[in-house]
């Protein structure tokens, strides 16, 4: 597993913080996308930052 991976294991028992709904990968930019909240959670040293206010907007 590179850097730039994340554990199988932990994305499938990580939930979008607001909505509680799954979460995708997203190796180029390192953030875990919530379709259901429209926003990027980012990844920081390899943690997922699950705050919402830390959260990018999607379009």
């Amino acid at each position: 597993m590179s850097n730039q991976d994340i554990d199988q294991k932990l994305l499938e028992i990580l939930v979008c913080p607001l909505t509680k709904g799954p979460l995708e990968f997203d190796r180029d930019k390192q953030e875990l996308i919530s379709r259901q909240a429209k926003l990027a959670y980012p990844i920081r040293d390899g943690i997922p930052i699950m705050l919402v206010e830390e959260a990018r907007k999607l379009n």
